[in-house]
């Protein structure tokens, strides 16, 4: 049962990036502006986000493989896949991870939902072309609903078990849930709140969005508003169940240990807790993002609003390894570590720039010195991430409502498609503009390397709540034009001889 549509969004300052709703004052002299600037710009007219969506829309078919659009009633902080559960003829079923971000008039949740994966050149174009943007999509279907104690920023999955996510709240602690012995929730006004299965403590202030998961060891990375990156091992409280392969999701029983009563935890009533394995302190300012090395628990590294990115290493200390000054012209908002190569990592910034940085030379005279700056978005990046798929292929979406998608090997290259914009950036070669508003998360599916799962904050501009896209792009745009050409080669014979008959 859905909840009632959003009226009026409480009253209460915008969060930063701005991911809150804003309040009602705010909105309307941000409209005032923008009716005065769209008069002062008459004679240089640009395209509305309606007449840039309402393009989009006409050229779905061509573009994708696959698109589902999902109207949720209330805006979306964050989207994660989960694990796949099944796999059919022609789609797999497949855990999805989102969060609703309410007024406070029904509670915050954790949202567990089933979706149908369809899988590549199964679609036809004339059902790609027919989604609706204000219905629910028939591939999503809620699974599980878990009252968050407070609004869920960033979701994580802990790749050692299918079982076990994190989030990021408006607190200092972080939220560990085993999501299948979790009990399904009714979200009502007045409803408790779920009770997490572990909570991580050790921020000093609120540690909003800076939050990830490490591939190799079942540790928690986490920074915050008290500039400080937070470590903590949960391998401890994990029972054999998290990484027994005979063991399926669903399969009863929660894998987190629970604290005796009298084992010292002071927070009973909410949950066992877990101090940090280590706390390491080098920002100015709020740290903003954090990720792991690929092939390495120890070291991890993270970008904040004091324009630094910061590399660390545990075994030496808790002090920065490398500190780069200046590696952006303003805020960092994100950050992600190639997995198929532990030299390069991807900035996104409030100065509308991804930079790609290559660990073996990141500073000239003490300032940032990235391999090559990505200038494609007319915004603020809020999210970039790196293709599991292909290693010179990632992805970055920004408050431009734009979700590019960028292959660092076409950056230099003469060679161009020629049906590519001459003016279009380096390296850009598809951009997902589905969305009217700010895309605040995005993530690609391991599971299906090309399909990639986006949500926007619609409230300003549809005064809805937020959208949920699954699409997967025409595999025509990605794969090598030769190998394409040679595709269609088969083909070449029966074409002709249709022609010479007609």
């Amino acid at each position: 049962m859905e909840s009632p549509q959003p009226q009026q969004q409480q009253q209460q300052g915008p969060k930063k990036r701005g991911r809150k709703p804003k309040p009602k004052e705010e909105k309307e002299q941000q409209q005032q502006q923008s009716a005065s600037k769209m008069k002062e710009g008459k004679k240089a007219h640009q395209p509305s986000v309606d007449e840039k969506y309402t393009q989009w829309k006409s050229l779905v078919p061509v573009l994708y493989d696959w698109l589902a659009n999902h109207n949720l009633v209330w805006p979306s902080l964050s989207c994660r896949w989960g694990p796949q559960l099944e796999q059919a003829t022609y789609k797999n079923r497949q855990r999805l991870y989102l969060s609703e971000q309410t007024d406070g008039s029904v509670p915050n949740t954790l949202v567990i939902a089933n979706c149908e994966v369809v899988k590549p050149r199964v679609a036809a174009a004339e059902h790609i072309s027919q989604f609706n943007e204000e219905a629910r999509s028939p591939f999503v279907k809620k699974y599980k609903t878990i009252i968050h104690p407070g609004e869920v920023n960033r979701i994580r999955e802990l790749p050692q078990s299918s079982r076990i996510v994190a989030t990021h709240t408006d607190s200092p602690d972080v939220l560990i849930w085993d999501v299948e012995a979790q009990p399904n929730r009714h979200a009502i006004l007045g409803a408790t709140h779920s009770r997490p299965d572990l909570i991580l403590t050790g921020h000093q202030d609120n540690a909003e969005f800076a939050l990830a998961m490490c591939p190799t060891e079942p540790y928690v990375l986490s920074g915050g508003k008290d500039k400080s990156v937070v470590l903590w091992s949960i391998q401890d409280h994990i029972t054999t169940t998290a990484t027994d392969p005979t063991k399926s999701p669903g399969s009863g029983g929660s894998i987190i240990k629970q604290n005796k009563p009298g084992e010292g935890n002071d927070k009973a009533a909410d949950g066992p807790s877990l101090g940090p394995r280590g706390v390491f302190c080098g920002h100015e300012d709020t740290v903003e993002d954090v990720t792991f090395c690929p092939s390495s628990a120890q070291e991890f590294c993270s970008v904040g609003d004091d324009s630094c990115l910061i590399l660390w290493d545990a075994r030496v200390g808790t002090g920065p390894t490398v500190k780069v000054e200046k590696a952006h012209n303003a805020d960092l908002h994100c950050v992600d570590w190639n997995p198929h190569d532990d030299n390069l990592i991807l900035t996104g910034s409030a100065d509308h720039t991804v930079r790609m940085f290559d660990r073996r030379n990141l500073t000239s005279n003490g300032i940032g010195s990235p391999i090559y700056k990505f200038e494609g978005h007319k915004a603020a990046v809020l999210c970039v991430q790196w293709s599991p798929d292909k290693s010179s292929v990632f992805g970055s979406s920004a408050e431009d409502g734009l979700l590019n998608i960028w292959d660092y090997d076409k950056v230099g290259k003469k060679v161009e498609r020629a049906s590519r914009s001459p003016s279009a950036p380096a390296g850009l070669f598809f951009q997902h503009a589905g969305h009217r508003d700010k895309v605040v998360d995005f993530h690609w599916n391991a599971s299906d390397p090309w399909t990639v799962v986006s949500v926007s904050d619609d409230c300003d501009t549809t005064g809805g709540g937020g959208t949920l896209q699954i699409w997967r792009m025409s595999d025509l745009i990605y794969r090598p034009e030769e190998e394409v050409l040679a595709e269609l080669e088969k083909f070449k014979s029966h074409v002709i001889s249709c022609a010479t008959k007609a």
